[in-house]
């Protein structure tokens, strides 16, 4: 734990990556996106395209890394455009990741790869996770739950889920009655 005021506002940048929920793309080349400012070799691109489940894509592409994309990253599907995001991340070796819905807009393959990569490849890192979706969050460190832009609460998901009044337990509890994917508490 560092305490982020006593680092200055450049360094701080240079340790965060934000995944939108939208994520964006530039006219240019895969390697372009990942490493805009070319500050890393073609081996460490590679590293960041295979830990992103990328990497055997872009080799069956004839340019490899200067594989087009075109603006906005149309050419690519929303999922692969969210691990290009994750790649990028993963490249700057990002020690704070904000994940603002990343996985609203992907499909639930894709959600469940980009939680294992999230798992595996930022276990060091502070995630903050945005999310609506209950299993993006049910093994997080701590959940902190806002009711009409207020924090509401604030805890490890065991200790919420062991409070019968938490808000917390509610959508858990109600997520679990519409779907099969986290039994009921």
């Amino acid at each position: 734990g560092i305490d982020i005021s006593s680092i200055g506002l450049h360094d701080l940048r240079s340790r965060l990556s934000i995944i939108p929920q939208d994520p964006t793309l530039f006219e240019g080349t895969i390697r372009g996106n990942l490493d805009p400012l070319e500050e890393h070799t073609d081996q460490e691109v590679w590293q960041a395209l295979d830990k992103s489940q990328l990497g055997d894509i872009v080799r069956a592409k004839d340019q490899k890394l200067d594989t087009p994309v075109l603006e906005n990253g149309d050419n690519w599907s929303v999922g692969q455009r969210q691990l290009v995001s994750l790649g990028r991340a993963l490249l700057k070796q990002a020690r704070i990741l904000v994940l603002d819905e990343a996985t609203a807009s992907v499909d639930s393959a894709t959600d469940n790869l980009i939680q294992k990569i999230l798992r595996t490849e930022f276990v060091d890192c502070t995630v903050c996770t945005i999310a609506h979706r209950i299993p993006t969050v049910i093994d997080s460190d701590m959940v902190l739950v806002l009711s009409d832009g207020l924090v509401a609460e604030f805890d490890t998901p065991t200790r919420l889920l062991e409070d019968k009044s938490s808000m917390f337990l509610r959508l858990v509890t109600e997520y679990s009655s519409r779907s099969s994917g986290i039994p009921d508490f």
